[in-house]
């Protein structure tokens, strides 16, 4: 079979499997994003592909223990391209597919917003790794707005720390991201609503994810146990395309519109 033909069939086959489904939980990583100008991190242009060194700062032991990591950190929030970024079509097909009351839910491993941004209900995505749109506070366990902190980086602050009131008292404790770092487990409850959201589905379509990270990653042989069929749109290939009753490689903004209109 030609090149072409075996990109169709792929595709035809992907758009037939979500033509029957109606719960279908969408599983998106970092290649969702890649096409409104967000750079992923493994690969070919992503951050961690280009400066390996950059992994350091994603590591929860060395961001707490080193100062100047965390002013390079906060710098890298700061100026980071996803405040800016607009929604691109695949994250709007996700929305299209939400409003023909297909979607059950987005298990997201991206920390960037933007299916809310898209329109999507805040109350179906479920943020694995975190949003970057919130800080907590290490010692204190406060939460708050990020954008406030920012202003504090931009007004000259190299590495802000929480002024939430104890006992009257500014805290004073290091702030982090919203996220999970490197070395920080995954909040139990919300990896298990995941895992129930999967269960409950009638389709896995997992969107521009390595399916390299777990415990994540291991959502796609869970449906896949349970009988679920599994749709793969990626550019690259993936440990678990050998579970997926079709795996499309066109790039994500122009696949997924056609595979989720009915």
């Amino acid at each position: 079979m030609a090149r072409g033909d075996l990109v169709e069939a792929e595709a035809a086959a992907a758009r037939e499997a979500l033509e029957e489904a109606s719960s279908v939980v969408a599983l998106t990583g970092a290649g969702i994003s890649t096409e409104s100008g967000i750079p992923d991190f493994r690969g070919p242009q992503g951050v961690w592909t280009k400066n390996p060194g950059a992994e350091r700062t994603a590591t929860l032991q060395h961001y707490l223990a080193d100062p100047e990591i965390r002013k390079q950190v906060w710098q890298t929030r700061l100026h980071s391209p996803a405040w800016s970024a607009a929604p691109n079509a695949g994250h709007v097909a996700l929305v299209d597919l939400e409003r023909q009351g297909r979607l059950r839910a987005i298990v997201t491993q991206n920390i960037d917003g933007m299916h809310q941004k898209a329109g999507s209900n805040p109350g179906l995505v479920i943020e694995l790794h975190g949003t970057m749109h919130h800080v907590m506070c290490w010692s204190c366990g406060s939460r708050a707005p990020m954008p406030p902190v920012l202003e504090r980086v931009r007004a000259g602050e190299d590495d802000p720390a929480c002024v939430a009131l104890i006992d009257g008292q500014p805290c004073g404790g290091v702030l982090k991201s919203a996220t999970i770092s490197f070395g920080q487990a995954l909040d139990p409850e919300v990896l298990e609503r995941a895992v129930l959201a999967v269960q409950a589905a009638d389709l896995v379509l997992a969107v521009g994810s390595t399916l390299a990270v777990h415990p994540a990653a291991g959502l796609v042989p869970l449906a896949a146990r349970f009988g679920i069929p599994v749709v793969i749109v990626n550019a690259d290939p993936t440990p678990y395309d050998d579970v997926a009753v079709a795996v499309v490689r066109t790039p994500i903004g122009r696949a997924l519109p056609p595979l989720v209109t009915r």
